[in-house]
């Protein structure tokens, strides 16, 4: 069978893998659940698997035996012959959303939803491990695969890296290659990425402004930290066109503000808290005040008039995900684009590599089907996806889509 026949013959299966984590979403670094699902899924197949101390994470080691790359034991059977390996990678966490979609597999947990298309990326992978333990026997070198816990700003790729995923093969890996669904990014059915800097950093910053509560009638006898609070929304935009070069993009976006109980009242405090993202590769070895948040901060400063007179207040900062910075290599990116036209019926395909460890490759597809509702094909919202069975990693990773399921 062909690569493109033998994901069809197991769509069914992974559409309710799929389906059955959906239904059971687990947040951060703790899923454990969601770990045994995965565990499951590779039960039986000739991997080298372990899981993390420190998070419910999976790494699974798959040996090529081409060539003489390696034993289904792990160990070459030419020391003289380089091993190639590479890394697929998948997140599973959820995020703390309410779902809203009647479906037989909406969400069974309070709170919980996958969102943003992890349960596929999670599927996707236990996919492209079957389908490549299937050929090892022509794998001219070993694949890692690495199912992340915490991708939703806990952190868990640099613990997976800290505790040496990168290394589960026995040397550094020589690339990674990921790759996220989206709703409404593309037209359906297109992967999509570009040359040079593609995914974002995020930092995130929180504001507390103190004053004196009183009476919505007399405000002269109080120190209002409401109108500092409004204030900052607006210098925040106003920073990020004056402050920033148009060759430096970012974008920042306030998504608590809070402040008050009644409408006649004037609180005591106003809390404003908002998340930085910037695709510019530079100054990564800094802290985020030297960074973006030096600058970032200036409308909430006293000594620049950021506070209204009379206030104090506080602003905590957090640097989430500076590793998200991904580049384009040239060699990388048009191996992927040939493996993605020849193996997804020459889909359209826009153009990946993440520059942190090692050299990877991360790409977009749209999965929403053109025929879903509005509701639904907002991005990192939609619950029903449809797909057919479409291998499309660089000849490694695979997703599927099929007419009329989801």
């Amino acid at each position: 069978m062909t690569l493109l026949e033998d994901a069809r013959a197991m769509h069914e299966e992974l559409r309710l893998f799929r389906r059955a984590m959906h239904a059971e979403p687990e947040i951060g670094l703790d899923l454990p659940r969601t770990q045994e699902r995965v565990l499951a899924a590779l039960d039986g197949l000739q991997l080298e698997s372990s899981t993390g101390e420190r998070t419910t994470s999976v790494t699974a080691v798959l040996r090529g035996g081409a060539n003489g790359a390696a034993t289904p034991g792990g160990a070459a059977t030419d020391a003289a012959i380089p091993r190639p390996s590479v890394l697929l990678r998948a997140d599973m966490d959820a995020l703390p959303v309410h779902e809203l979609l009647d479906l037989d597999y909406r969400s069974r947990i309070d709170g919980a939803m996958h969102a943003c298309g992890h349960d596929l990326h999670t599927a996707m992978l236990v996919g492209a491990a079957r389908l490549l333990h299937a050929r090892r026997e022509e794998l001219p070198g070993d694949v890692v695969f690495m199912f992340q816990p915490g991708e939703e700003g806990f952190g868990g790729g640099r613990i997976m890296v800290e505790d040496g995923v990168l290394e589960a093969a026995g040397r550094r890996v020589d690339a990674a290659y990921g790759m996220h669904v989206f709703s409404a990014l593309e037209p359906y059915g297109r992967f999509a990425t570009k040359p040079g800097t593609m995914l974002a950093a995020s930092d995130s910053f929180a504001v507390t402004f103190r004053g004196k509560g009183g009476h919505g009638s007399a405000p002269h006898g109080a120190k209002d930290p409401v109108p500092a609070a409004a204030e900052l929304v607006t210098a925040l935009q106003t920073t990020v066109t004056r402050e920033f070069s148009i060759f430096d993009p970012i974008v920042v976006t306030v998504g608590v503000l809070r402040a008050g109980t009644k409408r006649n009242v004037i609180p005591d405090e106003a809390y404003v808290e908002a998340t930085d993202l910037y695709p510019a590769a530079i100054g990564l070895e800094q802290s985020p005040d030297d960074r973006k948040h030096g600058r970032l901060a200036r409308p909430v400063r006293p000594d620049e008039g950021g506070h209204a007179a009379g206030l104090d207040g506080e602003v905590d900062r957090a640097e989430h995900m500076t590793a998200g910075i991904v580049f384009l290599n040239a060699s990388q990116l048009d191996s992927t684009r040939g493996a993605r036209t020849s193996l997804a019926h020459r889909s359209p395909f826009l153009n990946s590599t993440i520059k942190n460890s090692v050299p990877p490759t991360n790409s977009m597809i749209t999965v929403t089907s053109p025929a879903a509702e509005k509701r639904c094909r907002s991005t990192n919202v939609a619950a029903s996806r449809v797909t057919r069975p479409m291998p499309i990693a660089s000849g490694s990773t695979s997703a599927w889509r099929s007419p009329g399921a989801n």
